[in-house]
């Protein structure tokens, strides 16, 4: 996964240390928010991938306290993802940068079919990737 997300970082603009911990991120939002099945078959196929989410879904200690009080308040969802985001330093234009370069990693891994799967499964994602 650290070629992958090296190239993430390089194309979006950031480091490779917080393009680790907001694709892990990302993936742990689409895990709990996606089409169960589509998203399991996804992220499975991403080299390393299970690893970035049991590291960084954001669920239990991980998602550190904003995590829990969005949650808490109702703000999971995309808008929760992207506080969590902002929250790293990331800004929107590099936080829609970084979503395009997820999907498309996961399209090159996964493929089209699974990857539509997931993104229609998730109210709002579309407009984002």
């Amino acid at each position: 996964m650290n070629e992958i997300v090296s190239q993430i970082a390089d194309k979006v603009g950031i480091s490779p240390d917080v393009a680790e911990k907001a694709v892990g991120m990302m993936l742990g939002f689409l895990q709990r928010e996606a089409d169960d099945g589509a998203v399991a078959r996804m992220i499975e196929a991403i080299p390393g991938a299970p690893d970035l989410v049991a590291q960084f879904s954001g669920t239990g200690s991980g998602g550190g306290l904003l995590g829990g009080i969005m949650g808490a308040l109702g703000g999971g969802g995309i808008m929760g993802l992207g506080q969590q985001l902002m929250s790293q330093g990331l800004g929107m234009g590099e936080i829609t940068a970084l979503a395009k370069e997820t999907i498309a990693v996961a399209r090159q891994y996964a493929g089209d079919e699974v990857v539509d799967q997931v993104v229609a499964s998730v109210p709002g994602l579309g407009q984002f990737v």
